[in-house]
């Protein structure tokens, strides 16, 4: 009961509702939009490459709308801007769960894009902005987890409600984000968000936040390598659906089983790997990161049953769990105090890789099949490694050039 009390007291109230949040908006978004493209395959008449397109728009709206988010969170407060996200999820659903033509999934995929480029940076800006820089590293692999924990279930209850009803996953998913946006207002309430903005708030205008960004090259390589991890990803997360259906008897429920795996090893593996990587640099985190990555995606090219699929992404998890947290971190370490709901923000440029990889997994699915996609992406997802680390030396470079004029 002790340690309890003392978790709940290293981190503010808000922290611990957003984490909580996490969980249920994360369950109830993977009921559906993992299925999305399996949804859209039975129910329009929509090629893989199409399918790709549509699902690869919503990541292209959100390119754009990070940094827009990010940056009014800093000119005007973290809580209007995720209130506005989560209820726009919530009417993106339930249209989901209502539309038939193509161009209509298109838009709500867009605004799906849209709502998560805010939602996404804006929380953690506001996670960082309520935590000391010492557990910040702690605050972001709980929050991964907890998306984890929410991703466990959501898969088996979007396969359980799909036999009933197709569209009955997305119906649900927009109640749930309804609720939360409610239950958030009122809580961000009672813990008097308005004064915790006062002290954060700064008039950083657009122009002035994309000024510093183009001249921050440290933060230019960091998203190029982010773009490339997120092209490797989509694999996983849109086009291994497709493989499985195609190439497997029971694809879908496959699919389910092994988004599950995915979350119960980030479940499970989460507090020992940051223990262990909280001994190295954020650098080698995501070096060691791409590398399970790879070897995940070699092994979804040469598996023919269940159990090596699960093995598989197994190890493409762990790549998960020293990948994200450890970006974040370089992304946390790099902002201005002032600015870092704009980088983070800004950090949604790697929703490129989100809008190419989809479009780029089905072409070659179709072309060359799975085994030929896996092996590609796993070379591709090694070579995001160069532009991290490229980012780490300009940055130290910096810093030792700014030391020598400081003594001078």
């Amino acid at each position: 009961m002790n340690r309890l009390r003392g978790f709940l007291g290293s981190y503010h109230p808000i922290v611990h509702t957003l984490i909580l949040g996490t969980v249920m908006a994360r369950a109830a978004s993977s009921m559906s939009l993992p299925f999305l493209a399996i949804y859209l395959a039975k129910h329009t008449s929509m090629s893989a490459v199409m399918i790709g397109v549509v699902i690869g728009m919503g990541a292209l709206a959100g390119t754009v709308g990070g940094f827009i988010g990010g940056n009014l969170s800093d000119r005007f407060g973290r809580r209007i801007i995720m209130l506005a996200a989560l209820f726009g999820w919530a009417v993106v659903f339930v249209g989901f769960s209502i539309v038939k033509l193509p161009v209509l999934f298109m838009m709500l995929n867009m605004l799906n894009g849209l709502c998560r480029s805010f939602y996404e940076p804006v929380s953690q800006a506001l996670m960082a902005d309520l935590t000391e820089p010492a557990k910040r590293l702690s605050v972001f692999s709980m929050r991964y987890m907890a998306i984890n924990v929410g991703v466990a279930v959501g898969p088996l209850l979007g396969a359980f409600f799909a036999t009933m009803d197709g569209s009955l996953p997305f119906l649900l998913t927009g109640i749930v984000y309804f609720l939360y946006a409610v239950t958030l207002y009122v809580l961000l309430i009672v813990f008097g968000i308005k004064q915790i903005e006062g002290d954060k708030k700064q008039p950083v205008t657009f122009v002035a936040a994309l000024r510093v960004i183009q001249r921050d090259v440290t933060f230019r390589y960091y998203i190029l390598g982010g773009i490339i991890g997120a092209i490797g990803y989509s694999q996983v997360m849109v086009t291994l659906s497709q493989y499985l259906e195609q190439n497997f008897t029971e694809g879908v429920r496959m699919f389910a089983v092994l988004m599950s795996v995915n979350a119960i090893v980030v479940i499970a593996m989460q507090i020992p790997l940051t223990r262990i990587s909280n001994k190295y640099s954020a650098l080698v985190a995501i070096i060691f990161g791409n590398l399970m990555f790879a070897l995940g995606d070699i092994g979804f090219a040469f598996s023919h049953s269940l159990v090596p699929m699960i093995i598989s992404m197994a190890i493409f998890t762990l790549g998960e769990i020293l990948n994200y947290p450890a970006a974040n971190m370089l992304i946390d370490k790099l902002a201005p105090e002032h600015m870092r709901g704009t980088y983070f923000g800004a950090q949604t440029l790697t929703n490129v890789g989100h809008f190419m990889g989809p479009w780029v997994g089905g072409f070659l699915l179709v072309a060359y099949g799975g085994t030929t996609l896996y092996v590609v992406i796993a070379f591709v997802t090694l070579a995001g490694s160069l532009f991290y680390w490229k980012g780490a030396k300009n940055l130290q470079l910096l810093l030792r050039n700014r030391s020598k004029k400081e003594i001078f």
